[in-house]
């Protein structure tokens, strides 16, 4: 088949920590790379963001990624993409009537707008992946929810106008139904796991004498890092790694780590919590295996990458009960479930985790098991090439079925 996935602001390309760049980069550019191995052709269209970025980008793994020249050639928050994804929409048309795709998967919401647009233009079934909903960080986020005032409606329209939304998470289908969605439009295929990088053996990052305790993640608010800090107040002997946010030399001028630095400060545990900036890519397994437990404990996570990654890497996370982490996480098998935003419970938990070392390599031998068994991303690819298949109704098997020219 050939598939164009359509990923506006998270590139499969982007280094991973900023204020845009997580979990979505990962899923579409492991997910594509996925496909290709399985025999398919895969451009990943994604907003030009900078000068210097060449118009197409053939990857080492046979994924082409093609910059959208939508909107200025500059960082843009994906907050105020929206004037721009019709000029997008017009560029999908445009490539899409010389190299027609199979099918095209959009994500986000973003993406979807203009996919929705050029996939109608040329005839393509099309996919949905949200990866969140802006009805659920509206709920959460409040009045400092910064997406633009359509995107609930805008949102909703999508919902009801795709040919197959791919959920990631059994909980989101229960937000889409509410938001409209047809009875069987929805699938569930969650989110994956590089099995050859994310492992129980490896490198192990240098770490002190002190039981270590690590968030990763984006630095945003609604990831709760500052639950994190409040909670080591528990484990007197333990430090706290942040990983994450802008590069190391500009970890200062981030306003998220100098509100993160004040918590500290004023719970007194600033001596024990060390922020590192953002981690490249090839060492984030390293970082994983250097921790006794790793923290993933935002406000809502549509599926949670972190939980996940630190599974594969046999350490046992400690997760919020909230979105994909109810599907991967298994309370007292694979890890251990705390409330949104209780520091005292967190603190017990990771208390009682890491007085018990037999308790954690239990947990960090079943999650390496259970990240083997279900989440490696050739499955997750197999799964997805399989609803793709039925949309576009060809041979999952086949390539380039389609007519016209070099992507």
């Amino acid at each position: 088949m050939r598939i164009g996935m359509v990923s506006e602001h998270a590139s499969p390309l982007a280094p991973l920590g900023g204020a845009d760049a997580g979990g979505q980069n990962v899923h579409v550019a492991e997910l594509s790379r996925a496909l290709v191995r399985l025999g398919h052709e895969v451009v990943v269209y994604t907003r030009r963001d900078a000068r210097a970025l060449p118009p197409r980008v053939p990857t080492a793994d046979g994924v082409v990624v093609e910059h959208v020249p939508a909107g200025p050639p500059t960082a843009i928050s994906k907050d105020d993409l929206l004037p721009y994804m019709g000029e997008f929409g017009s560029y999908l048309a445009r490539r899409w009537s010389v190299w027609r795709p199979d099918v095209v998967h959009a994500h986000f919401w973003l993406s979807g707008l203009a996919t929705r647009y050029a996939a109608a233009a040329v005839g393509v079934p099309w996919a949905q992946t949200f990866h969140a909903l802006g009805s659920v960080k509206r709920r959460h986020q409040g009045a400092k929810d910064p997406s633009p005032p359509s995107r609930l409606r805008l949102e909703a329209e999508l919902v009801r106008a795709a040919d197959l939304v791919v959920a990631t998470c059994a909980e989101e289908v229960a937000e889409l139904r509410a938001m409209g969605m047809p009875e069987g439009r929805a699938v569930v295929v969650p989110c994956g796991v590089d099995l050859t990088t994310f492992t129980p053996d490896g490198p192990v990052a240098p770490r002190s004498a002190r039981p270590r305790i690590l968030s990763i993640g984006r630095l945003v608010e609604r990831k709760g890092v500052d639950t994190v800090i409040r909670a080591l107040a528990a484990v007197p002997a333990a430090e706290l790694v942040v990983a994450g946010g802008p590069a190391p030399s500009r970890l200062e001028a981030d306003p998220e780590v100098r509100r993160l630095r004040t918590v500290a400060a004023e719970c007194g545990v600033a001596d024990r919590v060390r922020f590192i900036g953002r981690v490249a890519r090839d060492a984030v397994p390293a970082l994983y295996r250097s921790a006794d437990v790793v923290v993933s404990v935002p406000w809502y996570e549509p599926f949670g990458m972190v939980p996940l990654e630190a599974m594969a890497c046999g350490v046992p996370p400690v997760v919020t009960a909230v979105g994909g982490h109810l599907d991967t996480v298994v309370e007292q098998v694979t890890g251990r479930f705390v409330p949104p935003r209780d520091s005292e419970r967190l603190g017990r938990v990771l208390a009682e985790l890491l007085d018990d070392g037999a308790l954690r390599a239990k947990l960090g031998a079943a999650g390496a098991d259970r990240a083997r068994a279900a989440y490696g991303w050739d499955s997750v690819a197999a799964q997805t090439q399989a609803h793709y298949a039925r949309l576009c109704a060809v041979d999952p098997t086949s390539s380039a079925t389609a007519a016209g020219g070099e992507p």
